[in-house]
């Protein structure tokens, strides 16, 4: 069984690392570029974002790829996260809202439902119980033929890929809070084929770090 920080860990580690989490951008900027290629976000009135740490991925779709009548709720574990996206937020006005999660997985309180559920470099810190739960808890949430936008660490493809993701996963096995709790994952073999569509899935990889694109439709 693959051990996993606990939420405490998680907001403490969060708290400590706010803006610096935006340095990533180097490797997950490609995956969040594919992601919001795939997922149609011109289309998409309303949209929550699971983990959405300094709110740089909320900016950007609420600036140049949402309609300008679409709102965005935002919602992470970590109050340093929460406060950083709401000054970056602040312009959009009622449009979006952040909010402070408590790590429970009930999204019925956030005002869907959403024909979009985005979540970024988040998952990979869960337990496979939590994904479950996160599935569910999304599929409540969307509307029917809503989609499940995600982009986070897994396993490589080529021998440079693969040869990182695997010290990664060594990482993480030894000490999970060295890379954030995060491990890479095969999200798209996870979702309930009875629940849930694959629309798209790909891997791509930037400066020797693998990241899998996964569009799902709720059915």
């Amino acid at each position: 069984m693959v051990r996993t920080i606990s939420r405490d860990d998680a907001r403490r580690f969060y708290d400590r690392f706010g803006a610096k989490q935006d340095r990533q951008e180097f490797y997950e900027d490609v995956a969040i570029e594919l992601m919001i290629e795939l997922g149609g976000f011109s289309d998409a009135q309303a949209v929550f974002e699971l983990g959405c740490g300094t709110g740089r991925l909320a900016g950007r779709l609420l600036s140049d790829h949402l309609p300008a009548a679409a709102r965005y709720v935002a919602t992470d574990l970590s109050s340093t996260m929460v406060g950083l996206a709401r000054d970056r937020l602040m312009r959009f006005g009622q449009r979006c809202q952040v909010r402070l999660s408590d790590g429970d997985f009930d999204f019925s309180s956030h005002g869907g439902p959403f024909d979009r559920f985005v979540t970024t470099y988040v998952l990979d810190l869960l337990s496979l119980a939590d994904i479950r739960k996160v599935f569910a808890e999304a599929h409540a949430a969307l509307v029917p033929g809503g989609l499940f936008c995600h982009a986070g660490l897994t396993k490589g493809t080529s021998a440079v890929s693969r040869t990182t993701s695997t010290a990664w996963a060594l990482i993480h096995r030894i000490k999970p809070t060295l890379v954030g709790g995060c491990r890479p994952l095969l999200l798209a073999d996870l979702f309930p084929q009875d629940r849930w569509r694959v629309l798209h899935r790909e891997v791509v990889v930037s400066a020797a770090i693998p990241s899998e694109i996964v569009i799902a439709e709720t059915r």
